[in-house]
């Protein structure tokens, strides 16, 4: 992991962040413990003020922070979030650009990304790099989170000190779009894997065995993996605060996968079934309820 109180001064770039959500805030905290000089920005006031406790600069506006950084990070919540951030009121694309990098870590269509990219540097002069992350907030917060990135590789190279103080692996899949295409590939495993392990301990809960030592008894064999050991004693125990992630970005990124695979010609249909299941946990259980709680689906319970 990067260490600012390591390098040079001189060497360092200052870093903004933009959106102090589930993955924001610990993501921006890792970057003020790893010593980096970090201004942040969220619509919100009260998500903004214990970050600057903890040393953070406060920005008034996307524009403002721009203005006084140089490599901006942002996490908000879609595409029309992203495109309120940049080209809104006192947005990023307000900001001089020359020479200045936007990371952004939302989950959003690989065409939105590459079309935000082009006008961002028309407006400003601004570089893009499209960097998705998986892990969820646990991995937000202990710095373990996978990104794939899609941008220039002398831009990939310029931020990967930084994006290695919040994550553990950092992987430049291509050109701008690449990082969200790669997202979707791995959301077609992860909200899979969500119905199917979320099937398999209803299983066991109903047949009667202890579905709390699945994870145990499977762990070595073929089927066990982070999601088998991380989501199942979850499911189980009824624990969904702090969520993994909600239902609506599940639900968000399984409908792009389902419009990506339309265009490619792509079959895709687990992930499909898996976007109907989301679809009916979203009515059942809430947009902002846990996606782990796909599970109770199965059983008449609140």
């Amino acid at each position: 992991m990067a260490d600012a109180s390591k390098t040079n001064p001189q060497d360092v770039e200052r870093l903004g962040y933009l959106g102090l959500g589930l993955m924001g805030t610990p993501m921006t905290r890792r970057l003020l413990k790893a010593g980096y000089q970090v201004t942040v920005w969220n619509r919100s006031e009260r998500k903004v003020a214990p970050l600057a406790e903890a040393g953070a600069r406060r920005a008034a506006t996307p524009r403002d922070l721009l203005t006084n950084v140089d490599i901006a990070f942002m996490c908000v919540t879609d595409a029309a979030a992203v495109e309120e951030v940049i080209f809104g009121p006192e947005g990023l694309a307000a900001a001089p650009g020359a020479g200045k990098l936007v990371v952004d870590f939302s989950s959003i269509h690989p065409d939105a990304a590459r079309d935000l990219a082009k006008r961002l540097k028309a407006a400003n002069g601004a570089g893009w790099i499209d960097a998705p992350v998986s892990g969820g907030t646990k991995g937000a917060e202990e710095g373990t989170l996978a990104i794939m990135a899609g941008g220039e590789a002398d831009e990939i190279e310029r931020v990967r000190p930084y994006v290695l103080a919040m994550a553990r692996r950092f992987t430049h899949m291509g050109p701008t779009g690449a990082g969200q295409t790669t997202k979707l590939c791995n959301q077609v495993i992860v909200g899979c894997a969500m119905a199917v392990l979320a099937e398999a301990t209803r299983l066991a809960v109903n047949a009667g065995i202890d579905a709390n030592r699945l994870p145990e008894a499977l762990a070595g064999g073929f089927a066990d993996s982070i999601p088998l050991q991380l989501f199942v004693p979850r499911m189980v125990q009824g624990i969904h605060s702090p969520p993994l992630g909600h239902i609506a970005t599940m639900l968000k990124d399984l409908d792009t996968v389902a419009d990506v695979a339309q265009a490619t010609s792509t079959p895709v249909p687990m992930a499909s079934l898996a976007g109907q299941l989301f679809r009916l946990a979203k009515v059942a259980r809430g947009a902002e309820a846990d996606a782990l709680e796909i599970y109770k689906l199965s059983v008449a319970e609140r």
